[in-house]
């Protein structure tokens, strides 16, 4: 059982590297914007390069805050079914939902934004506005990565049901504080 616990750690550990890599992404982005209002209110001039950037960087920060999100337990799931029910029912669902949903979800949305990753590459796709972005399969590249890291999440809830179902752990509010 001490190794589902290391796996459980260690899978966590995952995701909140992902939600910290998405609050840089964030506050990149924040600096950005900043910098783009500025220069456009106060110097008169426009960058398309420093607009795309903001998409890319929303993106980013989208795309690996759902990994931590899920781990947080602050995805969108149907409450009045789940919350009232007790932490072995939560466990099941939770299990059944990871093995039915998240895994095969994440498997398809690995493969095929994989697949649209190595076409961005091949084409050499870059933005197709002056002055923009090059090398647009460096952003693309993250739907696939994101993919991979939401199914470690996915394994993160799945090790988690374990915990509660075969040592008697909890759902409860101080675990989900001491994933931070």
């Amino acid at each position: 059982m001490r190794g589902l616990v290391k796996t459980d750690e260690f899978l966590g550990g995952v995701s909140n590297f992902c939600g910290h890599l998405a609050t840089f992404a964030m506050l990149l982005m924040l600096v950005n914007v900043a910098f783009d209002v500025m220069m456009r209110y106060v110097f008169n001039d426009v960058s398309i390069g420093m607009q795309e950037l903001e998409w890319h960087l929303y993106s980013v920060t989208f795309l690996l805050g759902v990994p931590f999100a899920m781990r947080r337990d602050g995805h969108v799931r149907v409450d009045i079914i789940y919350e009232t029910r007790s932490d072995r029912t939560k466990a099941f669902i939770n299990l059944i939902g990871v093995v039915l949903f998240v895994i095969p979800f994440c498997a398809l949305i690995a493969y095929y934004g994989y697949g649209f990753t190595v076409e961005a590459y091949e084409l050499g796709e870059g933005s197709g506005d002056p002055g923009g972005l090059p090398y647009r399969w460096i952003v693309k590249s993250v739907i696939p990565l994101s993919a991979v890291l939401t199914g470690i999440s996915g394994l993160a809830m799945f090790t988690q049901a374990l915990r509660v179902l075969l040592l008697g752990e909890t759902y409860s509010n101080e675990h989900k504080e001491s994933l931070a």
